[in-house]
């Protein structure tokens, strides 16, 4: 089972400002549409939001306090959940697929750190301005395993070192 923390990180660990990303660099999106397709991805609510719609090709699970508020994509290539928790979207997750991408926003991925098995980042050589941030990567915790540098920014994965421990 391949949990993976996916998301684009400016130099400053910023990954937003809460209702947008920084940095839209069209390479990235080509990339995280290619890696992700056909695997389900978990998403907060507000990340949902500011991507603004049911990504087709992947099952998208959505993790709200409402999740009966959310409109749940009908007929077309999306597919859509909304949930109440993480362990719900991890559950529902893990019945679909043996690669699942969490992605974003940051409280999602400091409820899913634990668990995540791999990072795949698009780490950004600039700084940005924003509040929302992506949980440091410790090199005690996690073993740099490829990069791949572009102009301004590189596509780096990540292995976790140790194995959590964590059961939620």
């Amino acid at each position: 089972m391949r949990i993976i923390g996916i998301a684009i990180v400016g130099a400053n660990g910023v990954i937003g400002d809460g209702d947008s990303q920084p940095f839209q660099i069209a390479e990235d999106w080509e990339r995280y549409k290619r890696v992700t397709m056909g695997h389900p991805m978990i998403l907060g609510r507000r990340t949902h939001q500011a991507i603004g719609r049911w990504l087709p090709g992947r099952t998208t699970i959505v993790v709200t306090h409402d999740p009966d508020n959310i409109e749940l994509p009908s007929g077309g290539t999306a597919r859509g959940f909304a949930v109440s928790s993480l362990a719900e979207a991890l559950d529902l997750a893990r019945s679909l697929d043996e690669e699942i991408y969490v992605a974003g926003g940051g409280s999602i991925y400091r409820a899913a750190w634990p668990e995540l098995t791999e990072l795949d980042l698009t780490e950004v050589e600039a700084e940005a301005t924003g509040t929302v941030f992506f949980p440091p990567v410790e090199p005690t915790e996690w073993q740099e395993v490829s990069r791949e540098q572009r102009d301004g920014f590189a596509f780096v994965r990540y292995l976790r070192r140790t194995v959590s421990t964590a059961t939620d």
